[in-house]
């Protein structure tokens, strides 16, 4: 399927499925956020990386307009729906500020193995652990995928960017199986160090050779 959709790229990622809370102050976006919520149209977030646009990007849903503030800024919730790739990017468009996009989505296979997920979930709560942080998946476990772990997972913009590309569950699941293997070692052994470092100029209790 191709068609031609309004683009707001930001230097963030969106996955299928997440739900995204958005401060909208710039006016050729306050201009396609109306647009878009008057006509009941999605909209496209392609990622900025390193100052580039990224061809890939989401497709979000505007759920509400939470706030209209006096000076015409807004509050909206949206929630990612799928995966584009942009084919011709229109800068202008007749009688608006913003700009567009031909875009075409390709096939993203869903579907992964259920069992290959506890792993995966346990490694994520394993690194907030070591990094002393609590969060809420906001689901339960049997219900989460790699889309609903990959912000938790401690991946960098460039390696959501990777992830987003992915048309594949299997092949995602992977990516983040990978990607927990490396870093959990390396963070334990940074916790590791902290404690000798805390412990510099203590008092030790250390028995000598016998």
């Amino acid at each position: 399927m191709t068609n031609f959709i309004p683009i707001f790229p930001l230097g963030i990622v969106v996955y299928p499925g997440e739900s995204l809370n958005l401060h909208i102050f710039e006016p050729r976006y306050k201009q396609l956020i109306k647009d878009c919520f008057e006509s009941k149209k999605p909209f496209g977030i392609p990622v900025v990386i390193d100052e580039k646009l990224s061809e890939i990007g989401t497709l979000v849903q505007i759920i509400e307009i939470s706030q209209v503030y006096e000076d015409g800024k807004m509050d909206i919730k949206t929630e990612g729906l799928n995966i584009f790739r942009m084919l011709e990017m229109i800068k202008t468009l007749p009688d608006k500020s913003y700009s567009g996009a031909i875009v075409h989505y390709p096939v993203n296979h869903q579907k992964g193995k259920r069992q290959l997920m506890p792993a995966i979930i346990e490694g994520v709560r394993a690194l907030h652990a070591l990094l002393k942080v609590n969060k809420d998946f906001g689901k339960p476990d049997d219900a989460l995928w790699s889309y609903d772990l990959a912000h938790h997972a401690g991946l960098s913009l460039h390696e959501e960017l990777e992830l987003l590309e992915l048309m594949n569950e299997l092949q995602r699941q992977a990516y983040l199986k990978r990607h927990l293997a490396k870093v959990l070692p390396m963070l334990t052994e940074m916790d590791v160090l902290k404690e000798k470092i805390k412990l510099n100029g203590h008092f030790k209790n250390l028995k000598g050779l016998n």
